[in-house]
């Protein structure tokens, strides 16, 4: 069965992508730990990260790195947080989390609950950033 995240590649279930290249998606978090919250996650189907190919593992984090220069100018912060658990979903992928103080980052906290309208503007403020 295909995860969440193989019927956002193949477009099946709609997202809203930050980022996209042949091997590589970035999308906005619709139940974000804060906003501008993004996942990062390789076309190709691999649980764990670890599990990767190294090029793959690598250009993984250097496309990840463009996203969170893009996040970082729409939603000013101390730093973006870089994050891999990999056990809500099984196919690796990277959290991008504006940050500011650690709680920011609490996978065990409540999460924000963003509007459609919400979301939106956040996927603009980066695409313009």
């Amino acid at each position: 069965m295909k995860t969440i995240f193989r019927k956002i590649i193949d477009k099946e279930i709609p997202a809203r992508i930050v980022a996209e290249d042949e091997n590589f998606l970035a999308f906005l978090d619709v139940n974000p730990l804060q906003m501008g919250h993004t996942l990062v996650i390789p076309k190709k189907e691999i649980d764990y990260i670890f599990d990767l190919e190294d090029d793959i593992f690598s250009e993984l984090h250097l496309f990840s790195k463009k996203v969170a220069k893009k996040l970082i100018k729409a939603f000013p912060c101390k730093k973006i947080a870089v994050s891999v658990i990999g056990l809500e979903v099984a196919h690796a992928h990277i959290h991008l989390i504006p940050m500011n103080q650690i709680g920011d980052v609490n996978f065990s906290g409540q999460k924000l609950n963003p509007s459609e309208e919400e979301l939106d503007a956040a996927l603009e403020k980066i695409k313009n950033a």
